[in-house]
């Protein structure tokens, strides 16, 4: 979901990379498996400084460094429309306009300009074993959460 950026201040608290708003807005955590009670959240810069039960000092903040934030997806807020969590697109069929299947979105991941997707071909397909797609407006025509199928404008030979 989000990942710790590092350790905020001398007290405790971490800075984490997106998805700001939503991880706000649950109160549990889950770090390499451990549950964490947020205590307090707020923005700050287009990150999230969050203060957790059990950590006091930034040693103990700086140990949770480059970990990724879990929450439970029904504590999550309903993305508005047009938008999704990362999670629910993982495991998706992957088609192009042609209806040529691609394969299924194994991860996304957030570089900055945009948000890319990882797409592996099934094991009943020949050779490529996985594409990156760029998550942006040209290339990604539809996302269907009902059918579990994202069409692409992209090649099959690319």
């Amino acid at each position: 979901m989000g990942r710790v950026a590092g350790p905020y201040g001398l007290l405790g608290w971490i800075k984490v990379f997106q998805p700001v708003e939503a991880l706000a807005a649950c109160r549990n955590w889950w770090i390499d498996g451990i549950e964490y009670r947020v205590l307090e959240a707020r923005e700050h810069s287009g990150t999230l400084l969050a203060r957790l039960a059990g950590l006091g000092d930034r040693d103990a903040a700086l140990r949770l460094k480059g970990r990724t934030v879990a929450v439970a997806r029904d504590a999550l807020p309903q993305p508005e429309a047009g938008h999704y969590y990362h999670a629910d697109l993982v495991g998706m069929e992957v088609v192009n306009t042609k209806g040529a299947v691609l394969g299924t979105v194994q991860a996304m991941s957030s570089y900055g300009a945009h948000d890319v997707m990882e797409v592996a071909a099934r094991a009943d397909m020949p050779a490529r074993a996985r594409r990156l797609l760029p998550w942006v407006a040209a290339v990604v025509r539809n996302v269907d959460p009902a059918a579990r199928r994202i069409e692409v404008q992209w090649e099959a030979d690319w």
